[in-house]
């Protein structure tokens, strides 16, 4: 059983782990998951090697109120603090590690499954950032059906319909057990004939849907045009086995997702666009708390906005939840 689980390694949540260490929470009860191979990707991904990375951004005060806190730094500079932030707080991150499912049991801990294993944990942070974006298909999709043809299955309520969901990995068998548990008649198209990508529960679930007759699968089967027929998806396959056939909603599931989408499938509510924040960042789900750029809006935050909120969480944590043994508590 962990104290602290940390969803994403970042400035926001390397920030967690040091900000849970300083106020007293024992280097062993404290786990990051990244799915990246190495920490802070995006800020070693997007950021030019000539430009500053500023501490005060879009108009956030520069004002440091935890552990951690930088001035104006260089990529290379702001990338070693980090090094040096882990490494001082004896932080254990598993890298190349990708969370899929969460689930709060009824004693409120939280039970996290990644494609490596599950791991028990008093209280979940996540701090994935607002970089997601999933991948899609090599052909075009009629700009006519974009409200029908979709990439996660949280943006638009579906029930009662027809649809069809492209992949074969775990997010593909999560959103036929979410459609179908609404209502829907869900067909799954995969290009191969194993499920050798999914995680073990998964495969098991989508297999008990189709022994059920919960949903039909189309094994080999590759997708060759989408058409814009009446306001519905004609689907076309490169398979002569497999006729076109009409549906109200295509849902991709190649890879990849999105932020909004993965905290909606793990139960956070939204108020529009936003996900609906306590004090302290506190979602909607007890003991599971957002850092960084989810907390910033959709613009984004600085690092010191990370640092911050990842410092203004662990005050809730350790005063409700957690409870170490400081004297000094902030």
């Amino acid at each position: 059983m962990n104290d602290l689980i940390v969803i994403g390694a970042g400035p926001a949540g390397i920030s967690m782990a040091a900000e849970a260490r300083h106020f007293g929470v024992s280097a062993e009860n404290i786990l990051v998951i990244e799915k990246a191979d190495e920490h802070s990707f995006s800020i070693k991904k997007y950021y030019p090697e000539n430009k500053l990375v500023s501490a005060n951004y879009k108009g956030f005060e520069a004002k440091c109120t935890g552990v951690l806190c930088i001035p104006d730094l260089t990529k290379h500079e702001t990338i070693s603090y980090l090094d040096k932030a882990i490494s001082d707080n004896t932080i254990n991150v598993h890298y190349s590690e990708s969370v899929w499912k969460l689930h709060q049991n009824e004693d409120d801990t939280f039970l996290v499954y990644t494609d490596k294993g599950e791991y028990r944990s008093k209280i979940v942070a996540i701090a994935i950032g607002i970089l997601g974006k999933p991948n899609k298909p090599e052909y075009k999709i009629p700009p006519s059906l974009k409200p029908n043809v979709l990439f996660d299955v949280t943006s638009v309520d579906i029930t009662n319909s027809k649809v069809l969901i492209v992949g074969g990995g775990d997010s593909a068998s999560e959103y036929c057990q979410f459609l179908t548990q609404k209502g829907n008649t869900v067909t799954l198209s995969y290009r191969r004939s194993d499920f050798n990508r999914m995680n073990e529960i998964n495969r098991e679930s989508l297999l008990a849907l189709e022994r059920n007759l919960q949903i039909r699968i189309l094994r080999n089967s590759n997708i060759h045009s989408i058409e814009d027929s009446a306001g519905k998806a004609k689907v076309s396959f490169i398979e002569n086995e497999f006729q076109s056939e009409i549906f109200d909603f295509v849902i991709y599931a190649l890879g990849g997702t999105t932020p909004s989408n993965f905290l909606k499938m793990i139960g956070i509510e939204y108020d529009g666009n936003a996900p609906i924040l306590k004090e302290y960042y506190e979602t909607s789900v007890k003991g599971l708390f957002l850092l960084g750029d989810l907390t910033a809006g959709t613009k984004g935050g600085s690092i010191i906005w990370a640092f911050n909120s990842a410092n203004t969480a662990m005050k809730k944590i350790c005063s409700e939840y957690l409870n170490p043994n400081r004297d000094d508590k902030k």
